[in-house]
């Protein structure tokens, strides 16, 4: 089977030197020049079948030969005979377009066979045209046509300049190889639902102008073993027969979690093709692979690693600056008299497909009152029904907003005092978590500690008072301290003792305090920037903290 880019290059090159042989063949002169004297024995013997008159010659045709004699040697007495054709190049022109027409036949059944043979299941039976999450066993692995461009989407500056890159290797592939470099075999979207993972592949596939294979992760999973490593294997054998080309993977967490080692199962079976086919043993060159998850936590250490899914891109909530883009765009067909920058304060939390619907759902409402445009009062009257259900970051009065501002600012200030890694902090994130690399030492998971209780500790110094929200920090935090003692042997003694855990979330707890009082300049400032800006860096946090 043909299954690269390579082989079909070959092929076709191949058959048009074998064409263009069969036409030199057909085409070249085989005349043989004959003298006068033997042109009147062929006469006399009466050996001619016919003769052709062509470009100052008769070519002489007899059973067993093909003479040519120029017509000044020959008197027309002699040939009267004989009827004499004229202009043999038309016999020659018929013969070069049939051979034309063969050329083209051929060319076309090749890339037809070849088709076939890269959409036929091993059963024979052919996919049917589905790009669906998976119905049957039967569903085809085609090519979409994508036409959403980055600038249908608004609010995703930094990602796209993380991907305008990816987008010029697709475009330009011999350029990076030229120049000795090599693209990222696998891209991975990080980021909450409805922040447009899956619109943001397929701008990509559409500005490098080339074919986008779309299936979701759990179309893989099947009932019957190796199925699901089979569909992923037919999946890039499609891609590399149209390579450059994207491939991209929705919810990869379905079959991408962590292995236990203590079964093997479909699932893993699965996981391990989609390893395997993405650690180069095959070609797959010209295949670039976008994988979206809002869990990458739980994803297998094997995907993440180098040379396999070894750039990742954030797509965090929009900002007020991204939420007034997204908006400018929905609102662009819709008639409408409204504060641009009011409707950005009052989404607060608010994802992209959140925001469509809160311009769909007040358009819908001025329809249905027979307005001539929609107001301020449809999207204040459509805001809690678009906002029911997400998180309660949406609806937050203004003293809740205090909080969270606080709260998330004093981690971010604690995580920059202790150098643990992380990108930015968003208001719309009830935590930051940071990266945590086993083997680690006491201290660091000490400092792990601090960040989860900064939160609490800096409410309590500036409210008296802290909410709810600590629930998931506090719990981590605790878990963390009780396996420090119980089984990392980090506590008085080799063997835990009793409450021992909780005297060490107390000391740290103190602790905590005593540097949150000495950054309180600092952590006010990151305060005032969250709660304008909704975001902060970690390389901007630097600056307020020096």
């Amino acid at each position: 089977m043909f299954n690269s880019k390579q082989n079909r290059i070959i092929l076709i090159v191949s058959a048009v030197v074998i064409l263009s042989l069969v036409a030199f063949a057909l085409l070249r002169d085989t005349s043989q020049t004959a003298s006068l004297n033997q042109v009147v024995k062929l006469i006399e013997t009466k050996n001619i079948e016919h003769i052709v008159e062509n470009k100052g010659y008769f070519y002489i045709k007899t059973p067993d030969m093909l003479y040519r004699i120029s017509t000044s040697q020959v008197s027309p007495e002699l040939l009267t005979d004989y009827t004499i054709e004229l202009d043999r190049d038309s016999s020659y022109l018929v013969t070069i377009v049939l051979i034309l027409f063969a050329m083209a036949a051929i060319s076309y059944g090749v890339r037809y066979w070849m088709k076939m043979q890269s959409g036929i299941s091993d059963g024979g039976m052919p996919f049917t045209a589905s790009v669906s999450s998976g119905n049957t066993d039967s569903d085809g692995i085609i090519p979409v046509k994508s036409d959403v461009t980055f600038d249908d989407i608004g609010g995703i500056a930094d990602v796209k300049q993380e991907l305008e890159e990816i987008i010029d290797f697709l475009r330009n592939p011999s350029r990076f190889k030229t120049f000795g470099a090599r693209m990222p075999r696998g891209v991975l979207l990080i980021g909450p639902p409805g922040v447009g993972k899956t619109m943001i592949a397929k701008a990509v596939a559409a500005e490098a102008g080339v074919p986008f294979y779309y299936q979701s992760a759990a179309s893989f999973v099947q009932i019957y073993v190796g199925m699901g490593a089979k569909r992923v294997h037919e999946l890039f054998v499609a891609a590399k027969n149209n390579s450059p080309s994207i491939i991209f993977i929705d919810e990869i967490d379905a079959v991408g979690k962590e292995r236990d080692g203590n079964r093997s199962d479909e699932r893993e079976a699965t996981l391990n093709q989609l390893l395997t086919e993405m650690d180069g043993f095959e070609d797959s060159s010209g295949v670039i692979v976008v994988a979206a998850t809002n869990k990458i936590d739980v994803l297998d250490a094997a995907l993440l690693r180098a040379g396999r899914f070894d750039r990742r891109v954030f797509v965090e909530l929009p900002t007020p600056k991204e939420r007034e883009a997204i908006i400018h765009k929905y609102l662009a067909k819709v008639p409408n008299s409204v504060d641009v920058e009011e409707i950005v304060q009052m989404s607060v939390g608010f994802n992209g497909a959140s925001l469509a619907t809160l311009v769909n759902e007040a358009a819908l409402l001025a329809l249905r009152e027979h307005q001539m445009q929609v107001t301020m009062d449809h999207f204040y009257a459509v805001k809690d029904k678009v906002a029911y259900g997400k998180k309660k970051l949406a609806i937050l009065s203004p003293q809740q907003k205090q909080f969270r501002a606080r709260y998330l600012a004093a981690k971010a200030a604690i995580a920059y005092v202790h150098d643990l890694p992380f990108e930015k902090v968003m208001l719309s994130s009830e935590t930051i978590k940071p990266q945590m690399d086993a083997p680690m030492i006491q201290s660091e998971i000490e400092a792990h500690i601090k960040v989860l209780l900064a939160g609490m500790a800096a409410c309590d110094i500036h409210f008296n008072e802290h909410a709810t929200n600590v629930r998931t920090d506090l719990k981590q935090a605790k878990q963390l301290a009780l396996e420090m003692v119980d089984q990392y042997g980090m506590g008085d003694s080799m063997v835990a003792l009793v409450n021992e855990d909780i005297g060490i979330l107390d000391t740290l707890y103190k602790e905590t305090k005593v540097e949150l009082v000495q950054l309180e300049s600092a952590i006010t400032a990151i305060e005032s920037v969250l709660m304008e800006k909704e975001s902060i860096t970690k390389e901007y946090i630097s600056t307020l903290i020096g």
